[in-house]
C-alpha cells in the first residue's frame, strides 16, 4: 500500500501576512511626518468656521469607521486644502465623538467645529498656507 499523501496546510485567514506586519501603520506614518503646531485660539476657530461654512464634505466616514486608507486620504486632503469638512455616518453620538477624536489625533489637525454628523479639521501646510490666521 502506498503512503498517504499529505494535504498542504492552508494558512489561517486570521494570520496577518509578513508584508502587513512589516509595514508601519497608516496612523504612525501620517503623524510622524507632521510638525507640531500650537492649538487654535477661539478667534482663529471663528475665522476658519466662516470659510468652512461653504465647504462640502471631502471625507465620508462609513460603516467601516476609521481605517488606514481613510487616514491616508485625509492626510492628502489636509495637505492640499488645509481646511477639510468630514461627514460621519454613525448614529451614536459617543461613537461619532470618539471617531472624530481618533481622526484628529491621527492626522495632527485641529478641530475647528462639530455640528451633528459633520466635523471640520484644520492643519496648516507649511509650504503653501492658504489661510492667514488672525492672532
Amino acid at each position: 500500500m502506498p503512503p498517504a499523501k499529505k494535504q498542504p496546510s492552508k494558512p489561517a485567514k486570521d494570520a496577518p501576512s509578513a508584508a502587513r506586519r512589516a509595514a508601519p501603520r497608516a496612523e504612525e506614518a501620517v503623524s510622524a511626518a507632521i510638525p507640531a503646531q500650537p492649538p487654535l485660539s477661539a478667534t482663529q476657530k471663528r475665522y476658519l468656521r466662516g470659510f468652512a461654512h461653504d465647504l462640502k464634505p471631502v471625507i465620508l466616514v462609513g460603516q467601516k469607521g476609521v481605517t488606514p486608507a481613510l487616514l491616508k486620504e485625509l492626510d492628502a486632503a489636509l495637505a492640499h486644502h488645509e481646511l477639510v469638512k468630514i461627514k460621519l455616518a454613525d448614529d451614536d453620538r459617543d461613537a461619532r465623538a470618539e471617531a472624530i477624536e481618533q481622526i484628529r489625533a491621527a492626522s495632527g489637525a485641529d478641530l475647528v467645529q462639530t455640528i451633528g454628523r459633520t466635523a471640520c479639521l484644520y492643519r496648516r501646510n507649511p509650504k503653501r498656507a492658504q489661510y492667514t490666521l488672525p492672532k
